[in-house]
């Protein structure tokens, strides 16, 4: 049977997401994906899709709305692969228990803001001129490590090269023999 991989996108959903097709293209055949677009999960309905009032939709409600709906939606342990806005909803569900395995999480700024960690298995990749990313202190006080990726801003998820890097990551996490 193979592993579940849930799979929560960045705000933009599905509305800008074409880079997520190259993920699917290297996991399909090992996970059992799961696909959540985050501004369905947080029932973000903007009548103007700026970033600006997608942003804000989240911060006054909407992050929560979808921590709640993943909640309700997963009950089984899985993998989690989150970009930015998704990896914060997948932590603060994390810290309310949804069952996971491990949590990959590109770009989360939004985590800098938290007081605890999920304890699970995670791997936190930021890029290194993301002005949002959390702080080495922030990584120190929660007992995370952070990987930092040089010459790359917020939105270094949608690279093909740090893709194939982060598929590669997850492949070796289920395909590895446990003596």
């Amino acid at each position: 049977m193979a592993n579940k991989l849930v799979v929560v996108s960045d705000m933009w959903g599905a509305k800008k997401g074409l880079w997520i097709a190259s993920y699917f293209g290297y996991l399909q055949q090992y996970f059992d994906i799961t696909f959540y677009d985050c501004q369905q999960l947080g029932d973000i309905d903007v009548p103007i899709s700026s970033e600006e009032n997608i942003h804000n939709a989240f911060v006054n409600g909407g992050i929560d709305a979808a921590v709640a709906s993943l909640l309700r939606k997963e009950t089984e342990p899985a993998h989690y692969l989150a970009f930015s806005t998704g990896g914060t909803i997948a932590w603060k569900a994390a810290l309310k228990g949804l069952p996971v395995k491990s949590l990959t999480a590109l770009s989360s700024t939004r985590i800098r803001m938290e007081e605890h960690a999920p304890n699970v298995l995670m791997n936190l990749m930021f890029g290194e001129c993301d002005k949002h990313k959390p702080d080495l202190k922030w990584a120190m006080q929660l007992g995370v490590d952070l990987k930092i990726i040089p010459s790359f801003g917020h939105h270094l998820y949608t690279d093909e090269k740090i893709i194939a890097d982060v598929c590669l990551g997850l492949l070796q996490k289920v395909t590895k023999k446990v003596v």
